[in-house]
């Protein structure tokens, strides 16, 4: 009788045991990965803060969401990954929504030449209700769910030669990004513009397949074209920022928590990298000096009234009542 109680105790232990076994089995086969693509290099704060936010969220889904980050285009150019979103073959991106645009053309208004007076601004449009409505919409388009907005820096223009006013900017050969706000000032100054994906912007300007391009001093800083060119103008003539972005195949299958969850850790992934950028760029012009480049102040004025008067708002499909809302963002 005593042997038998020890069998029959012996087996309800190993089945506790096989099912403990099993359901810890189960929680791992649960484990959902994800891909996170972005262009940008291991050393910008949109590829360290995006790997805090994919440990963070892995913690707080207690190992649900297994989130691996691939920088500086390893899962194709800045087109591919935001196709990826679509095609299913990427799950997160960080992307300047100049390229969501092409889907929900109303997102272009951001990259319209100085419709921001600052880092600031943009923040404050980013939180703004006009935003809201456009990621509302941009969702019930494409399935995309933005979920935070980054500050990526004011752009400025790099050459071979020194301009001071956007007459002289005038049959410069400068790489922008294939999109068409991006072309707005140099076609407005009568450059050329001319689109070049990011990865390959370095050798291009290297070779002198084009002699300018323009990008935030901290892009300027981390894809080291300061090797390659003489001058920098600060035209700030775009202030630009970085959305973050989750594939309709992901954001559909979350639980309202984790919904919720996704956004908080990816803003405040956001707000970290913002705060590292601003810092950063305060220092770089000295640092360019330091470098041996010129780092030249222009005449904004005259680049600003050649777009309004070239490439107005209604050109590029517009609307005044969003720009009039954005210029009301605090």
């Amino acid at each position: 009788m005593f042997k038998k109680r020890n069998l029959i105790k012996a087996l309800l232990i190993a089945g506790s045991l096989g099912l403990a076994a099993l359901g810890s089995s189960s929680a791992l086969a649960q484990a959902q990965k994800l891909k996170w693509a972005h262009v940008y290099e291991t050393s910008e704060p949109y590829h360290t803060e995006s790997v805090w936010a994919a440990d963070e969220i892995k913690k707080r889904s207690n190992g649900k969401f297994d989130i691996q980050v691939f920088p500086a285009s390893s899962l194709g150019k800045e087109t591919d990954i935001n196709q990826g979103l679509t095609l299913g073959t990427v799950d997160m991106i960080i992307s300047g929504p100049s390229f969501a645009a092409r889907t929900y053309p109303r997102l272009g208004i951001a990259y319209y030449p100085f419709i921001f007076r600052d880092g600031d601004h943009l923040l404050a449009y980013a939180k703004s209700p006009v935003f809201q409505s456009m990621v509302d919409e941009f969702r019930k388009k494409s399935g995309i769910q933005i979920t935070a907005y980054t500050y990526y820096g004011a752009r400025h223009t790099t050459a071979q030669k020194v301009f001071k006013d956007c007459a002289g900017m005038k049959g410069l050969k400068i790489r922008v990004p294939d999109v068409p706000a991006y072309t707005a000032t140099p076609r407005a100054c009568g450059a050329n513009p001319t689109p070049i994906a990011f990865a390959e912007v370095y050798l291009a300007l290297q070779n002198g397949t084009v002699e300018a391009q323009e990008n935030p001093l901290t892009t300027i800083e981390a894809k080291k074209f300061f090797e390659v060119q003489k001058a920098i103008m600060l035209t700030g003539h775009i202030v630009d920022g970085l959305t973050t972005q989750i594939a309709p195949h992901v954001w559909n299958k979350l639980s309202d928590a984790e919904k919720k969850m996704f956004t908080d850790i990816t803003r405040e992934a956001a707000a970290r990298a913002t705060a590292k950028i601003k810092e950063r760029e305060g220092a770089l012009a000295d640092v360019f000096r330091s470098k041996g480049l010129q780092v030249v102040s222009v005449d904004r004025e005259s680049f600003r009234q050649a777009v309004l008067k070239n490439v107005p708002l209604a050109s590029m499909g517009f609307s005044r009542t969003d720009y009039d809302a954005i210029q009301a963002a605090k």
